[in-house]
């Protein structure tokens, strides 16, 4: 048992030097959601406090995220979020598409799927009360009409 402690311990020592890639790609302030769409501040506010740091170029690492094996969870969840949904990158997005993904902000705001669970933990103050969950739905919605009204024309 004690042998097995040993070898666990040092693997855990050495994946230390192994570090995850913490560079956030270089910011698109033209390109970003909030500036395209023109979102009230309040809401923005919401947005970057719970949605920026898995489904943005705009991540602020958690202290847990510069150690292994941590680090890597925490890495392939932001880039799995920033894969479905990435709020810097919006305006690359089409419109039909812009359409579709507010269509899941929607979906898994009213469900309650996001923000995970998971991300609590670290982010208490991302947690959405009943009200801000309301007012998101109520701004994806709108957005979401605009954005297919624009594609009429």
């Amino acid at each position: 048992m004690k042998k097995i402690l040993v070898v666990l311990l040092v693997a855990f020592i050495i994946i230390q030097f192994f570090p995850v890639d913490k560079t956030n790609p270089p910011p698109t302030p033209g390109m970003d959601f909030l500036k395209i769409k023109k979102t009230p501040e309040p809401i923005a506010k919401i947005i970057r406090t719970s949605c920026y740091d898995c489904h943005s170029n705009e991540t602020e690492y958690p202290w847990y995220a510069s150690i292994s094996p941590a680090s890597w969870f925490v890495k392939n969840h932001i880039e799995e979020g920033r894969k479905h949904l990435n709020f810097s990158t919006f305006a690359v997005y089409e419109p039909k598409r812009q359409a579709h993904k507010l269509e899941e902000c929607i979906e898994m705001t009213e469900k309650e799927e996001m923000p995970l669970e998971s991300y609590y933990v670290g982010h208490q103050g991302a947690k959405l009360t009943s009200e801000q969950r309301k007012e998101l739905v109520k701004y994806f919605k709108r957005v979401k009409e605009d954005t297919e009204r624009k594609m009429l024309f």
